[in-house]
């Protein structure tokens, strides 16, 4: 019988091959190789996942229908696909993808920097399979300047790129906000491309359903690569998995249990461990290292971390991992246990004791992230779905649908925790996966009192069609003033949540490509003037016959009114000397949770409050460092009195 210390040993070495593995490390890549069957790398239960890229691969018929993925047997000077990458602070963190390799090719890649106008080769990295990914950390990474980058596999196959400088000089930072990239329009989106280039954002962001391919992510996957890399090559980007990349028609990941049901609605997930990190691996090892990278259950990897940009801090997160399944936990109210459509129910009913969305470790994370405002200015929040349910018709214009709970606004108590951290920090929420581009006002205690969220629209949205189309067709209380869609204003949405409603973007025509709200979105951050614009384009503008924006945008709001609560009780204004655009908090003593931590603009600052109280207010360069002022907050603002601070 093996002893408790052999056992422990056991145990260490398996979770230190699982974390390698997902690191993209050498000994990993060789962990992964030694364990797998490469003809059924995810067990014999599941024969057929990704079958496209393992195996005999080459050997297999081409896959048929009307839009099959691209061909995996390629020259093979062309077997390196596309390359994405981010640096944060001194790390620089490199995805190569490439099409499968045969048995007799080198199962390693180079990757090259230009330096004084010469290539010299910076790191070598194992190639893994299944997947055939391989991945490249570097520290001590200056981000200062550009660099040219070329990744090699044997002879003659490369793809080149530009690791950019991070623009901390520049005031406007531009975000491309992407997401739902059907797999039934094949082929290239030059349409989309050809305008992202032209419009140079800083940063790109793939909310998820990069592919819906299911279970041929690696094809999938490749195939997205293929369609965006000409962007992809001198960016950094951000790409988070939704529910369609690990092969699901919704998922609620359940802390990472495995589910039973064809729904999923039960929980957890689908297919094997090793498929789910395999597409984890493939889209988001590039990203910063996780902030708290403990796997999940059955050792289902997480990713959620930041990312700084120029002086924007985003907090990229995992909206599905933790999230319940709805069956068997909440009462069923409609034909499916995620549908309601009984305009009488309670909709306390469904918030129950015990139910997740993003779970106690990511908000502790936004906790902290919150808090710290190291080297940035502004701040925003990543993740895959809206934190309402800014929807009414589903699938068809006729399908009216109250209430769905695969999005961010069920469980509603975890989505009103969820915004109360992003509001503490006065952060913005850019998300997708609706199929319907959205910007919104969320509303926790009262209408507006919440950030603004923009959901892109689907870049092609031949999957599922969705509008916004109150059943009264009348406009909400306070609609926006001169715009030219009817629908603005205050609403609850399906499941009781508020939120105001700035603008949507409905298909004219789901069977007509460019009359079906296929697009993205731009977001711009104005550092200077603490200024958010919000831009939605169509996938064709500028074509011939093609419109600008949607109606309705481009939509201005400022960073500050991501908190829209009213102050009723003020703190003496503080006077900073010598010090500009410094850092405030504000806790409530009685129970020690702060109301904000923000960086103010100037050199003076009124701190308001939200009822009678005391309170502390700490300020500092980069986080809340030095407590300045312990004391009751008054109701009349001017009686409130002044203080000269200095740290």
């Amino acid at each position: 019988m093996p002893t408790f210390r052999a056992l422990t040993r056991r145990l260490f070495l398996q979770a230190a091959a699982l974390w390698a593995a997902f690191r993209g490390t050498n000994r990993g890549a060789a962990a992964v190789e030694t364990r797998t069957n490469p003809a059924r790398p995810f067990s014999d239960e599941f024969p057929n996942l990704d079958s496209l890229a393992v195996g005999d691969w080459w050997k297999k018929p081409a896959p048929r229908g009307p839009n099959p993925p691209p061909a995996m047997d390629v020259p093979r000077n062309e077997v390196v696909a596309f390359a994405l990458y981010t640096h944060d602070r001194d790390v620089l963190k490199l995805t190569v993808q490439l099409f499968p390799l045969k048995p007799d090719e080198s199962r390693e890649v180079r990757l090259e920097l230009e330096q004084d106008s010469q290539w010299r080769e910076a790191a070598r990295a194992e190639v893994l399979f299944p997947g055939w990914s391989a991945h490249f950390r570097l520290a001590k990474w200056d981000n200062t300047q550009e660099v040219r980058y070329r990744v090699r596999h044997g002879e003659t196959a490369l793809f080149e790129g530009t690791i950019r400088r991070d623009p901390v000089d520049k005031d406007e930072i531009v975000v491309a906000n992407m997401s739902c990239n059907s797999s039934r329009t094949g082929g290239g989106r030059a349409e989309i491309v050809d305008h992202l280039r032209a419009q140079d954002p800083d940063l790109l962001f793939f909310a998820g359903d990069q592919t819906y391919r299911h279970t041929e992510h690696t094809a999938g996957w490749i195939e997205f690569g293929l369609q965006f890399r000409d962007v992809l090559r001198d960016r950094p980007t951000v790409t988070i998995p939704d529910d369609h990349d690990v092969g699901h028609p919704n998922l609620w990941g359940e802390n990472g249990k495995r589910s039973v049901e064809k729904a999923n609605a039960d929980g957890g997930y689908f297919y094997p461990v090793e498929y789910v990190n395999l597409v984890q691996r493939q889209q988001t090892w590039h990203l910063p290292d996780p902030v708290d990278p403990a796997p999940v259950e059955r050792g289902i990897t997480v990713y959620f971390t930041r990312l700084r940009v120029a002086g924007i801090d985003f907090a990229i997160l995992e909206d599905r991992k933790f999230k319940t399944g709805p069956q068997g936990k909440i009462p069923q109210q409609g034909p499916r246990p995620d549908h309601i459509n009984d305009p009488t129910y309670d909709p306390k009913s469904i918030d129950l004791p015990g139910l997740e969305l993003l779970g106690d470790r990511q908000l502790k994370f936004l906790r902290n992230w919150g808090e710290d405002w190291s080297g940035v200015e502004m701040k925003c929040v990543l993740s895959q779905t809206a934190f309402c349910g800014a929807v009414h018709m589903h699938g068809k214009r006729t399908d009216r649908l109250l209430a769905d709970l695969d999005c961010n606004g069920w469980p509603q108590t975890g989505r009103d925790k969820a915004l109360e951290e992003l509001r503490r920090a006065q952060a913005v929420h850019l998300c997708g996966d609706q199929h319907l581009a959205v910007v919104v006002k969320h509303g926790i205690g009262e209408f507006g009192d919440g950030p603004y969220g923009f959901t892109s629209p689907a870049l092609v949205n031949t999957i599922y069609g969705r509008w916004w189309h109150p059943e009264n067709e009348q406009a909400g209380p306070n609609p926006v003033a001169g715009s030219p869609l009817p629908w603005t204003g205050d609403f609850r949405d399906g499941l009781g949540n508020r939120i105001s409603m700035l603008a949507y973007a409905n298909p004219e025509e789901i069977a007509d490509e460019k009359r079906r709200a296929d697009g993205y979105g731009l977001v711009r951050f104005r550092k200077s003037t603490r200024e958010i614009v919000f831009e939605c384009w169509p996938r064709f503008a500028g074509a011939e016959g093609g419109p600008a924006q949607f109606p309705g945008w481009p939509i201005t709001v400022k960073a500050s009114d991501n908190d829209g609560r009213r102050p009723t009780h003020w703190l003496p204004e503080l006077v900073f000397n010598g010090s500009v655009n410094p850092v405030v908090q504000v806790r409530d003593v009685a129970t020690d949770v702060p109301l904000y931590t923000v960086r103010i603009s100037g050199s003076r600052f009124q701190p308001g409050v939200f009822g009678a109280g005391t309170y502390v207010v700490r300020v500092g360069g980069e986080g809340p460092e030095k407590e300045v002022h312990r004391g009751a907050a008054v109701a009349d603002r001017e009686q409130a009195g002044r203080q000269s601070v200095s740290f």
